[in-house]
């Protein structure tokens, strides 16, 4: 005869259960997080997790995705990974940096506000290559949903969309001011266009970049002109 004291443990929660099939239904919220282990915006916010406790705590021991799922910071991570996904934000692991060295609050990180402010200090320090690769991959998605030649994007894209895409940091001065179809853009923008993209592409900063970049400058000018920019 079966033994009526024989309990089934949830490995999660720990609670105890007389039948097995009553044990294989069970849910609870520890069991929900290792069930979705592997979502994109789950292994984001782990290690974001382990990036956070790395910088801040100076843990000499490696956190394991039990450490994680059982912290009370774990929400705040998984939402955190779910912005950086949903809002696809650019080079996360220098957001979370920047996040980090100017102590900004963790529940509030999945933040646009937050993502303005470090894009605007970001988008004039990052590498010419990674800006321009980005602009390059818009125009590519334009491309494919207008079947109209990618060079063309900046001509005859919509200039709203454009401007979208200028201040979520995926088209930068970098292209903007170093290719003819860039500068085309930019005259026929209307005041309160200009107005919204300012900030991203201040004349003054990108002069200075390019001055001092002047050979990435020329290689950048170059590439873009040969590819009908």
């Amino acid at each position: 005869m079966p033994d009526s004291n024989l309990k089934f443990k949830c490995k999660y929660c720990q609670r105890e259960f007389s039948r097995e099939t009553t044990l294989s239904v069970h849910v609870c919220e520890q069991k929900i997080r290792f069930q979705h282990k592997d979502d994109p915006a789950n292994r984001m916010g782990f290690q974001n997790f382990l990036k956070f406790y790395e910088t801040t705590q100076g843990s000499s021991k490696l956190k394991t995705y039990d450490d994680f799922a059982t912290s009370p910071y774990y929400k705040a991570f998984v939402k955190y990974g779910n912005y950086c996904v949903s809002s696809k934000v650019i080079n996360p692991a220098r957001y979370t940096e920047w996040l980090l060295k100017n102590n900004k609050r963790i529940d509030y990180w999945a933040s646009d506000k937050l993502y303005e402010e470090f894009l605007q200090t970001y988008i004039f320090k990052e590498n010419s290559s990674d800006a321009m690769a980005r602009s390059l991959e818009a125009s590519i998605v334009w491309s494919e949903e207008t079947n109209n030649p990618s060079q063309h994007f900046l001509r005859y894209g919509n200039p709203n969309k454009i401007c979208h895409l200028i201040t979520s940091g995926k088209i930068t001065g970098w292209v903007i001011f170093n290719s003819e179809s860039g500068h085309e853009f930019l005259n026929n923008l209307n005041p309160e266009q200009l107005a919204i993209i300012f900030d991203y592409i201040s004349p003054d900063k990108w002069q200075k970049i390019f001055k001092d970049y002047s050979g990435d400058t020329e290689y950048v000018k170059e590439m873009l002109k040969q590819a009908g920019w």
